[in-house]
């Protein structure tokens, strides 16, 4: 298992330690934006998240979660379901925008593929 990343610390493709780096690294394993993005609705056991996230192994689950709760993003409560923290509410308030590009983004797409498909190949 790798080390879970942390600011102030080399951490994959950086070695500066400027805490963005970290939550790049953080957030970019695999798995660990779903964790945090089905997570915010609140504790959910460990089966109920393997299923949100659309059947992760419970390996990896396990090992993001582990991750998570070093990084202080996850804790683990006394009836065994998983919750955000407050850093994990702060993580998951600050990808709303980036939520909201996407759609934004999708719908522009959508937009393209439509107006591409209304106008004849011979008028391009």
């Amino acid at each position: 298992m790798t080390e879970t990343p942390r600011p102030r610390r080399p951490v994959r493709g950086s070695t500066s330690g400027r805490p963005i780096m970290a939550a790049l690294d953080l957030f970019g394993r695999r798995w660990n934006l779903r964790i945090i993005w089905e997570l915010h609705q609140g504790p959910t056991g460990f089966r109920s998240l393997q299923q949100l996230c659309d059947g992760i192994s419970s390996s990896v689950l396990r090992q993001r979660l582990v991750e998570l709760a070093q990084a202080g993003v996850v804790v683990q409560q006394d009836d065994s379901s998983y919750t955000l923290t407050a850093l994990g509410e702060d993580a998951y308030r600050a990808l709303s925008p980036l939520n909201r590009w996407a759609h934004t983004w999708a719908d522009a797409l959508a937009e393209q593929t439509t107006s591409h498909q209304a106008t004849p190949e011979n008028e391009v």
